[in-house]
C-alpha cells in the first residue's frame, strides 16, 4: 500500500518486488507444512538466483557493501512487501532476522579483517549466522545481566556460557556471542560481543527448541547452545571490549523496524484471508458471512489498525534515518509492542472468522499464530518497553524513578 513515505526509488522497487513476491513464493505456500525443509531450501536457493538477476538482492545495503543504499524508511516498506509471504520473503532477499541485524553490526562496528571473513560470505548468500545472547538463567530483558563469561588468555578468548534462543544457529556458519569480558566494571561496560564459528571445538548446539510444540529448522529455529571452553583470536571481538550492551542497543533499535514491518506485512495477509472468507462462507441460503455486523467489525478494526501502524513505523523509521536509534529509543519502544499487538488481533480476528477450520492447517492462520505470539517477547516484552517510555515521559515531568531516594 502506498503511503506519503513513498519515494521515486520505490515507486520503481516496489512494484517488481511485490510481482515476485506473488509469482514466485506465494504459489509454494499451499505445500509449506508437507514439504521436507531440505527441498524448501533447495527451492529457494533458486529463487534466491531470480532476486539477483532483477538486482533486488541486498536492498538493506549500502551503496558501498554493493546494495542500493536505501534508508531505513524506504527498506522498511519493501520489507512489508516481502512479508506478503511471511515463510519466504525475507529469506529469499537475504533480508531475514538475524542476519539482518548481524551485517549491520558487523558492517557498521567489525574490523576490515571480520567483514573479509564473516561479512562477505553472508551479503553474497553463502551461509547464515545466529544471535546468541538470551540465556535461560536470566531474564532476557535485561542483558546486563549474563553468566557466560570471555576470558581474555594471550590473543585467544575462552568462551564459556549456556543461551537459549539463539536464533537461527540451526545451520549457521557463526554465532555473534554477547559474554562478559568485564566482570568488575559497570553494569553496562562488562560485556562484549565476540564472532564464534560453530564449528569451534566446545560449541554445542543442545537442540531446537520447541515452540507451542513445533520444532523449527534452518533459518526458523532458536536453539539452546552450551559453549565449553570455547576459543577464539581476540580479533573476533565486533568493536571494543566492555561495548555489547551499546552494540546490543544499535543492533535492536533498526531490527525492531525490521521485525514491526514484516509484521504489518503479515497482518495484510491475514486481513486478506479473512476478507476472502468473509465474502465466500455462505451462513445460511443467500446471506454470506460478511453481511453480519460482527465481521464487518472486524474487517473495520484490522483496516484502521493496520494502517496506523504502518504510518507509526514509517515515522520512527524516518526518526532513525533523520537523528539516530538512541535519539528515537522512545518511538521504537512504542511500535514494537504497539504493532506487535495490533498484528495478534488481526491474527486472531482472522482466525475467528474461519471458525473451526482457522484452528488447523487448512490455513496458514493457525500456523502463523504459534510462530508469532512471541511477537510481544521477542526483542523486549510489552511490558519493558511500557515501562522505558512511561519513565522518560515521568521524568520530564520531575518524577525519576530510576532515583533511589
Amino acid at each position: 500500500m502506498e503511503t506519503i513515505f513513498y519515494t521515486e526509488r520505490l515507486n520503481e522497487l516496489a512494484p517488481k518486488l511485490r510481482q515476485f513476491v506473488i509469482d514466485e513464493l506465494i504459489p509454494l505456500e499451499k505445500d509449506h507444512l508437507t514439504r521436507p525443509f531440505k527441498q524448501t531450501e533447495i527451492i529457494l536457493q533458486e529463487k534466491r538466483e531470480k532476486v539477483k538477476a532483477l538486482g533486488l538482492w541486498g536492498l538493506h545495503l549500502s551503496k558501498e557493501e554493493g546494495g542500493l543504499g536505501l534508508t531505513l524508511c524506504e527498506f522498511g516498506q519493501l520489507s512489508e512487501i516481502m512479508s506478503l509471504a511471511p515463510y519466504y520473503g525475507q529469506y529469499t532477499f537475504n533480508c531475514q532476522a538475524p542476519d539482518i541485524g548481524n551485517t549491520e553490526l558487523i558492517g557498521k562496528f567489525g574490523s576490515d579483517a571480520i567483514k573479509e571473513k564473516f561479512l562477505h560470505p553472508i551479503l553474497e548468500g553463502k551461509i547464515r549466522s545466529c544471535f546468541s545472547m538470551t540465556e535461560p538463567e536470566f531474564p532476557g530483558s535485561n542483558p546486563t545481566r549474563l553468566g557466560t563469561t570471555a576470558v581474555r588468555e594471550g590473543d585467544e578468548y575462552i568462551i564459556n556460557g549456556h543461551k537459549w534462543f539463539t536464533s537461527s544457529a540451526d545451520g549457521a556458519a557463526f554465532a555473534v556471542v554477547m559474554a562478559v569480558t568485564n566482570p568488575k566494571a559497570l553494569p553496562h561496560e562488562r560485556a562484549s560481543m565476540i564472532i564464534v564459528p560453530t564449528n569451534t571445538p566446545g560449541f554445542k548446539l543442545v537442540r531446537n527448541i520447541p515452540i507451542f510444540g513445533e520444532t523449527g529448522e534452518g533459518w526458523a529455529s532458536h536453539a539452546e547452545i552450551i559453549y565449553t571452553n570455547c576459543r577464539v583470536p581476540v580479533t573476533n571481538l565486533i568493536g571494543a571490549e566492555g561495548m555489547g550492551f551499546r552494540l546490543a542497543q544499535e543492533r535492536l533499535g533498526p531490527g525492531r523496524i525490521h521485525h514491526c514491518m514484516r509484521w504489518i506485512g503479515i497482518a495484510e495477509k491475514a486481513f486478506d484471508l479473512m476478507c476472502k472468507r468473509a465474502v465466500t462462507r455462505e451462513m445460511e441460503e443467500g446471506v454470506m458471512l460478511g453481511q453480519k455486523q460482527f465481521i464487518q467489525g472486524f474487517i473495520a478494526e484490522s483496516r484502521v489498525e493496520i494502517d496506523a501502524a504502518r504510518l507509526l513505523v514509517l515515522n520512527t523509521a524516518h526518526s532513525i534515518d533523520q537523528h539516530g536509534a538512541k535519539a528515537t529509543r522512545d518511538q521504537i519502544s512504542g511500535i514494537k509492542f504497539y504493532v506487535a499487538n495490533m498484528f495478534l488481533k488481526v491474527l486472531d480476528r482472522a482466525i475467528q472468522v474461519h471458525g473451526g477450520m482457522g484452528l488447523t492447517d487448512e490455513t496458514m492462520l493457525a500456523n502463523l499464530y504459534q510462530h508469532e505470539r512471541g511477537a510481544r517477547i521477542w526483542d523486549g516484552a510489552d511490558e519493558v518497553h511500557k515501562q522505558s517510555i512511561a519513565i522518560h515521559i515521568l521524568k520530564k515531568y520531575g518524577l525519576d524513578l530510576k532515583k533511589k531516594k
